[in-house]
Parts: structure tokens; C-alpha cells; sequence
């Protein structure tokens, strides 16, 4: 069995989808490309988990039912389970592809798994949507909407409930992989949201912080790196000013410091340090959020923002 340190890359569904695109299929297909090279030469070095977001493609699944009053409605964790298989076939084939090109001897495994995240239904951010999904919102379109809407870093965009991820259902089959040296794809979108109700669990009307089910899923298999991998190349003071400063690397403390006293939003950056806390917090060696150019390089902590003890 490998003794690599493990490596989780969490990936943004924003990520996938590039600005000013329209986030179709192929383009996010070929976005995967760059990154995707990178993981397949990672995959030499550490035992390989990685997770992603749906913002964008969860809120367009839900613009599509919309747009169809005679389709019968799918409840928000349908749509999220359905992200997974969408997004996860995506990263399988592309990095099957690299890892192909690499001619990897022996080739390594890949699995996607459909993942769940257990919520508490008492979670306070089920009163108060703060999750952006779904494409920029002009202003007529965010004036008219039906739907709750935020200002966020990117434009107007609509807003879902965002509970606290508690724990991953399938944390142990997904270290049993990890030990057997699969490359593992699972939480995607943060996991399915459930609650238990008696002996079963239950899906809720919301979706879970990607970064947040990820740090949580780090804790409780062992991961040794946890990398955030995003559109930006890290975390900025002042983000978007003429002052704004990109943080290269932070200890644990700082970066406490910074969320509060309120440097990151809550609707963008700060899921993001907030994990990272969690993560180093619950002993992790390093955190780090970087660019999708920028992976190999920000993994040995040379690149973005680096988060230790």
C-alpha cells in the first residue's frame, strides 16, 4: 500500500466555468484540462481525494425546471446528487485522459461516489439564505426575482440556505479507497443535504459549502494537504480596490484574526479561510487557496495563499 501523504483538492464550481463564459459543456470540459494535468502529475506524489462546487450548475438546473412549469419540480438535493454525477464525469474522463497521457504504470484507479452530508434541521442558516448559486443576475433580473438574491464580489446572484456540514455518511468507504490508492471524487457540491430522522436520513432544501464539507471529510479521513482551489490566485485583503493585497502566506492565528474582523464575505472568501482554519485546526499540516494555473506549485506552498500552525 502507498505511503504518500494524503492530498485533498477541493475545486470550485465557479472555477469550472470561466468569466464571460457560458458555461457549456465543452468549455468547462476544456477548463478541466489545465488543472487535470496537474492532478494526474500530483497523483506520483500523494493519495489523491479530490472534491468540487456546483454553484453555477446547480443554479442552472434550477433555472431549467423553472423555465418548464409542465416538468414535475425536482426538490435542491436532487439537483445537487445530480451535479455530482455531472461534475464527477467530467473530472473522471479528463483526468483519465491525463493520467493516460502520463502513461501511469500501473494506472491508477478513479472512483466517483455519490456522497451525503449530515446537517442538524435546527441549523439557524436555514431562516437566512447566504449560498450564491446560479449565473450573475442583471439588475431588472434580481429586482424581479422570486427567489431570495445577495450582492456578492462577482454581481447580484440568488441565494439558498447553507447549513453547517456535520459529518460525511461515506467517510469511511471513502478512506478504505484512499488506503487501496483509488483517486476519489465525492462531496461534490458540498454533499447531498441530510438530516436523520430516526434510523434514516432525510434531504433537506439547501446547499452545503463545498469547503466546508471538505475540511470537514479532511478531518475525518486524514488528509495531510488540503488545497482550495478557486478563479482568484488567493486571498486578498481589500479584494477588488485599488489596495487590495493578495496574502501569501498566513499562520492560523492570522488568518482568525482576519475573518473577524470581517476582511473576507461571508457569500465568497470567507467559507473558504474559515475551512482552512478548521483544517489546520483539527492538525492539518498545510492549507492553501490558489488558481487553477497554479495547483502543483501552491501544493509545495509556493503559490496563493498558504495557511499553517
Amino acid at each position: 500500500m502507498p505511503t504518500h501523504d494524503t492530498l485533498l483538492l477541493a475545486f470550485g464550481g465557479n472555477a469550472l466555468i470561466r468569466k464571460g463564459q457560458a458555461g457549456t459543456i465543452d468549455e468547462q470540459l476544456e477548463n478541466l484540462t489545465l488543472p487535470m494535468r496537474q492532478v494526474a502529475r500530483l497523483a506520483r506524489e500523494y493519495r489523491l481525494i479530490i472534491t468540487h462546487g456546483n454553484g453555477p450548475q446547480v443554479g442552472d438546473l434550477l433555472n431549467r425546471q423553472e423555465c418548464c412549469p409542465g416538468a414535475a419540480p425536482l426538490p435542491l438535493e436532487i439537483l445537487v446528487a445530480q451535479t455530482q454525477g455531472q461534475i464527477g464525469y467530467m473530472i473522471e474522463s479528463t483526468l483519465d485522459t491525463e493520467l493516460m497521457a502520463l502513461d501511469a504504470s500501473p494506472q491508477k484507479s478513479l472512483v466517483s461516489l455519490i456522497s451525503y452530508a449530515v446537517v442538524d434541521k435546527n441549523d439557524p442558516a436555514f431562516l437566512t439564505p447566504t449560498k450564491p448559486i446560479g449565473p450573475i443576475l442583471t439588475e431588472n433580473q434580481a429586482m424581479s426575482a422570486p427567489y431570495p438574491v445577495k450582492k456578492t464580489a462577482k454581481g447580484m446572484r440568488r441565494v439558498v440556505a447553507s447549513p453547517t456540514p456535520l459529518t460525511i455518511v461515506e467517510k469511511r468507504e471513502i478512506k478504505k479507497l484512499i488506503e487501496q490508492d483509488f483517486i476519489v471524487i465525492c462531496c461534490g457540491g458540498g454533499g447531498i443535504p441530510v438530516v436523520r430522522e430516526g434510523r434514516k436520513f432525510c434531504g433537506v432544501d439547501a446547499v452545503i459549502d463545498k469547503d466546508l464539507a471538505s475540511a470537514c471529510l479532511a478531518h475525518e479521513v486524514g488528509v495531510d494537504v488540503f488545497a482550495i482551489v478557486t478563479d482568484v490566485a488567493g486571498a486578498y485583503l481589500n479584494y477588488g480596490t485599488p489596495d487590495q493585497e493578495l496574502l501569501t502566506h498566513i499562520s492560523v492565528t492570522e488568518a482568525e484574526n482576519y475573518l473577524s474582523t470581517g476582511a473576507f464575505p461571508d457569500g465568497s472568501m470567507g467559507p473558504k479561510i474559515q475551512a482552512c482554519i478548521n483544517f489546520i485546526k483539527d492538525g492539518g499540516k498545510r492549507a492553501v487557496i490558489c488558481p487553477m494555473d497554479e495547483i502543483e506549485t501552491a501544493v509545495k506552498g509556493r503559490a496563493g495563499t498558504v495557511i499553517v500552525p
